[in-house]
């Protein structure tokens, strides 16, 4: 058994979306004030502020602060709960996660709720302090009763609910399939066979407009009804922007995962890439670590295998079919001549041939020593 999180989106009822309005800035505030405690008691008294002691300081909080009891306790609860986390990943060296932030009121709103603040009966959703089930729209079944929950209020105002739920995945049938993959920025993916899928550039596609609205916002009055309208337009499109950009990504990545047994990918610096300012906006709009991220769960659940090849395997200057190799190509040179066998190279194609060679003489040796990990 595997867990797994089924987003849907729902519509709350006025009632609704006032009690959510409420737990949400009732979690930011019990966020930030635990999070400032936490930061001044290091830096003015070399104190480290552990979990219990948060929990205790938040009844206090709570005869300071009346309102925080209009909403469920469990919802404050589990706010220092998923703070601690943040700090666990801050102190663990593997997962370099960055110090925890401060939560704003104009950013994307969330809460979690266990088991004992909702109901989850006969497929509807009730939450603590409401008597309606919320009107969720389902796309599918839940493949158990969902153990937690998240509620969530994006920038663009719209509302999501995710059921963490335990599922069986269904492997699928074994296929002689193996393919090498070289990401790019003229091509989303590039296969050892030659396919390409192209680059629909989503964030090219809406960039005037959005330019167009980020200008007349700023120009906008801080704090009037006028910003705020126009605010909500540049969220909703930043939001379809996004929404464009993963749909493309779940189809290819299914696609991949269907079709073969073994995918060869490389291992990519990506932090690292967009600090060059010239190539910054494309790599983030092309998004290849979604693309490697989906493709690692799922292949996990359909029984494939994703060997990842190091960065550092010179995919691009080695000839796939002879081995020799070129000093010097530059990004902007795309097709080049080898001079131990003569033939004519794509780069990306031949990138490709290579990141699948190393990736399957890894695999079939069981060793990292070619830069190759399961």
């Amino acid at each position: 058994m595997k867990k797994r999180a089924y987003k849907e989106r729902f519509y709350p009822t006025p009632e609704q979306a006032l009690l959510l309005a409420q737990s949400f800035g009732c979690a930011r505030f019990v966020w930030n004030n635990t999070l400032n405690y936490r930061t001044e008691a290091y830096q003015q008294r070399d104190e480290s502020v552990s979990h219990s002691v948060a929990e205790k300081r938040l009844v206090a909080l709570k005869a300071d602060y009346p309102w925080l009891k209009d909403v469920s306790s469990v919802i404050l609860q589990q706010t220092l709960r998923d703070q601690k986390a943040a700090f666990d990943n801050f102190f663990n060296p593997k997962l370099k996660a960055r110090y925890p932030r401060f939560k704003c009121k104009d950013g994307r709103q969330s809460i979690r709720l266990t088991k004992a603040a909702f109901r989850y009966r006969d497929g509807e959703i009730t939450i603590a302090k409401t008597k309606v089930p919320l009107p969720i729209r389902w796309s599918r079944p839940l493949a158990s009763a969902p153990s937690s929950i998240t509620l969530s209020r994006d920038r663009a105002g719209r509302y999501f609910i995710s059921c963490l739920c335990e599922f069986t995945p269904k492997t699928l049938p074994i296929t002689p399939n193996t393919v090498g993959i070289d990401l790019g920025l003229t091509d989303l993916f590039i296969t050892h066979d030659g396919q390409k899928s192209g680059n629909p550039r989503h964030l090219k596609r809406y960039e005037a407009k959005l330019a167009y609205l980020q200008r007349r916002l700023a120009k906008k009055t801080k704090g009037s009804n006028n910003r705020h309208k126009l605010r909500q337009k540049v969220a909703r499109l930043h939001a379809r922007i996004a929404d464009c950009r993963r749909d493309a990504i779940h189809k290819a990545t299914r696609t991949l995962i269907n079709e073969n047994q073994v995918i060869c990918v490389e291992t990519l610096n990506i932090t690292g890439m967009i600090k060059n300012r010239a190539l910054a906006k494309a790599i983030s709009d092309a998004g290849w670590g979604e693309f490697v991220r989906q493709l690692t769960y799922k292949a996990e659940w359909a029984g494939r295998q994703l060997v990842q090849v190091s960065q550092w395997l010179p995919s691009s200057k080695m000839c796939h079919g002879c081995g020799h190799k070129v000093k010097k190509l530059p990004l902007s040179q795309r097709h080049w001549h080898c001079e131990g066998c003569g033939q004519a190279i794509d780069r990306d194609i031949n990138a490709a041939n290579n990141i699948r060679t190393a990736g399957l003489a890894g695999l079939a040796c069981g060793a990292t020593g070619s830069g190759a990990a399961a």
